[in-house]
């Protein structure tokens, strides 16, 4: 159950023999994962205490309360890592944690529904939104201010102005 919860990493494996763990931290500073207090599992059930230990290629180093040695920490390799998102700070104007954006229907400014937002990627040039679609392959549109000029996280959509060809007319009829 994720309800409520922002992910903000993931164990990516063991870190010597007793029980440090690399982990893949979505926080927009990587050592704020442990900043926030206790960290849970994918099923909320369990919570560990993050005590940073250092950095490496893109990953924090860290100990969990309760894991002790390298198979312990081996057991937890791939384990997604979530905080209640009360626990986060409040977002600024036009800024937005992924777990607010996912979920969101996608309208154009007509109304038309063109789909839900169901995943966001970062390749390096700016945020992308990935649309699913009944009926139709998804859609991946930028996340910049032209091509959506609304987010509305109380009615739970955004409104999307795209530039003529980034939608099929076709596609916009069947949408």
């Amino acid at each position: 159950m994720t309800e409520g919860r922002v992910l903000v990493g993931v164990v990516v494996a063991p870190h010597g023999v007793k029980g440090a763990m690399r982990i893949k931290s979505f926080t927009a500073k990587p050592e704020d994962i442990a900043r926030y207090g206790p960290v849970e599992d994918e099923s909320g059930e369990r919570r560990f205490e993050i005590d940073l230990v250092g950095e490496g290629r893109g990953v924090v180093l860290a100990r969990f309360s309760g894991v002790e040695d390298r198979g312990a920490a081996e057991a937890l390799r791939g384990e997604r890592l979530y905080l209640p998102r009360r626990a986060l700070p409040q977002t600024q104007a036009e800024e937005y944690y992924h777990a607010d954006l996912i979920g969101l229907s996608a309208v154009l400014r007509d109304g038309t529904a063109i789909g839900r937002i169901a995943a966001i990627y970062d390749f390096g040039a700016g945020e992308m939104l990935e649309l699913a679609r009944e009926g139709l392959p998804p859609l991946v549109v930028p996340f910049t201010r032209e091509v959506v000029p609304l987010v509305d996280l109380e009615e739970g959509r955004i409104v999307l102005d795209p530039p003529p060809g980034l939608i099929d007319e076709a596609e916009r009829k069947r949408a």
